[in-house]
Formats: structure tokens, C-alpha cells, sequence
């Protein structure tokens, strides 16, 4: 069984066609980023399979069950953090992740270990309306996780995370995902859906272009290789072997440096460069 299963789905608003007809599927214990410029659909093909938003056609499939219409059963088994982080007023972090884990069921003392699974025990008896903005988003991941859910979706986890803090929840995510849980998260971090997901969507204009594992989007660029040599001398060829092996002979290879295509030459590749709203 698929952990999501998505035919056709299509949401406009308006003269704005934003989810154009995507179909995708999804494996159980599967992780998947979904990626795209802004306005591309990402957000809110989200939150029609996360069963938030009504489609206007199509249909979607989670963990067996259709979401629409609202389906409550769906609740408990899944994972939900959004965009935008919304905190009941005047509690700290502490009482925010209790209350969460109360609609759940979840004893307190399991909800307390998340606030250190997200490095936030320092903060936990800070207001929300205190916290910084990656504090916050922290706080909003533990709040989405702590019920132990089967199925996550996360919407940009990492935005206005430090290095160390995203490299950290990257280490909490795939143990997540290697304790067999599924993993759904847009991002538009490239080095992120490289490192994290088995397989990549790549939308625009509310359409899905490309959804593969990242190597075969990489390999199906087929990208020159660079070598940047240490005088700062580069060399654009696609017979890397080779050239290195000249390099070898003349005593050049002292601080080279070799690039190959990467995740972030397929998206400009297939969405452009001009800038988004």
C-alpha cells in the first residue's frame, strides 16, 4: 500500500491555476521532497493531501483512507507543521508541547523529551512570543512529531534555521525516516533534498517536471564536470578521467577541486533563473 496516493489534483484560485492535475505516489517509509521557485504549488498541493484544503478536482490517498471529505481518522496517524508556526497566546514552550500532546494523549514526560530532541529544554519555559524565529520553528517541528506520527509532512522545517541547527534536525529527520516512517517536506534548500530524500519533485506553474531519485535527475542533466585547479585556472570537460590524468602527469593535482552536476542545476535547468514574486 501506498503511503500517498495523488491523481489529478487541480486547485484554483481564481485566473491562478496553482495545482495543475499532479499525480504522484508515494512508498511507505519513503522520504520525499517536493521542490519549486515560489508560487510553484508546493504549499498548497500540501495542504490538500494533508486534507486542509479541498481540492477542486482530483483526489488523494493517505495511509490507505481518502482525506476528503475531513477525515478525523487520519489525524492521530499523521504529522503536521506549517509554513507559518501558530502558538496559543502567553504559554511557553514547555506548556505549548503538553498542550499538543494532551490532544494526543501522549504522556507528559514523552513530550518533554522532544523539547531535547530540538534543543529547546534552555527555552522551555520561555513564551513563545519570546522565542526567535528558528526557535519557534523548532518548536513548531517537536509539536508536529510528538504524538509519534506515521506519516510527516513538513513545509520548509529548516527556513530561518542557523547551520548547526539544520544540520541537526537533518539528523533527526532521517532517523525518523530510518525507523520507517514516511517523510513528505518541501524545501528550497537544495544540499537538503540531496542529503535527505530518496526521491525529488521538482514543480512549476503548478505542474510536477521531474520526480526521481536525486542521482538520476543529476545523471539526467548530464552536466559538464569542472575542475578548479589551485592556480584558479577551470576546466570544463566531460571526460573528467582523462583530464585528470593529464593533470596527473604534469604535477598539477595539489589542490584541485572537481565539481559535478548538482540538484541545483536540474531546478535551474528546468525552472530558469529569472526571479519569483
Amino acid at each position: 500500500m501506498a503511503a500517498i496516493e495523488v491523481v489529478d489534483l487541480s486547485m484554483t484560485y481564481g485566473d491562478l491555476r496553482a495545482v495543475d492535475a499532479v499525480s504522484l505516489e508515494v512508498a511507505e517509509g519513503e522520504f520525499v521532497g517536493i521542490l519549486g521557485p515560489n508560487g510553484a504549488g508546493k504549499t498548497t498541493l500540501l495542504e490538500m493531501v494533508e486534507g486542509l484544503r479541498e481540492p477542486d478536482s482530483g483526489r488523494a490517498t493517505v495511509l490507505g483512507m481518502p482525506v476528503w471529505p475531513r477525515n478525523a481518522g487520519l489525524l492521530p496517524r499523521i504529522g503536521v507543521q506549517l509554513q507559518a508556526s501558530a502558538f496559543f497566546e502567553r504559554l511557553t514552550a514547555r506548556e505549548q508541547l503538553h498542550t499538543f500532546a494532551a490532544l494526543y494523549a501522549v504522556p507528559v514526560r514523552e513530550a518533554d523529551d522532544w523539547l531535547e530532541r530540538v534543543g529547546l529544554v534552555e527555552k522551555a519555559d520561555t513564551r513563545v512570543e519570546d522565542l526567535s524565529g528558528g526557535q519557534a520553528q523548532r518548536l513548531s517541528i517537536a509539536c508536529a512529531l510528538v504524538h509519534d506520527p506515521e506519516l510527516v509532512f513538513l513545509d520548509e522545517p529548516t527556513a530561518a534555521l542557523d547551520p548547526q541547527a539544520r544540520r541537526n534536525l537533518w539528523d533527526l529527520l532521517s532517523g525518523l525516516n530510518d525507523s520507517g516512517r514516511t517523510v513528505v517536506l518541501t524545501t528550497h534548500y537544495m544540499d537538503e533534498a540531496e542529503v535527505l530524500c530518496d526521491r525529488v519533485a521538482i514543480m512549476d506553474a503548478g505542474a510536477i517536471l521531474r520526480f526521481d531519485t536525486p542521482d538520476a535527475l543529476i545523471r539526467g542533466l548530464d552536466a559538464p564536470t569542472r575542475i578548479l585547479l589551485a592556480d584558479g585556472e577551470v576546466l570544463t570537460t566531460r571526460d573528467p578521467a582523462q583530464e585528470i590524468a593529464r593533470l596527473a602527469d604534469e604535477h598539477r593535482l595539489d589542490g584541485i577541486r572537481v565539481q559535478t552536476g548538482t540538484l541545483e542545476d536540474v531546478f535551474l535547468d528546468l525552472t530558469g533563473r529569472e526571479y519569483r514574486a
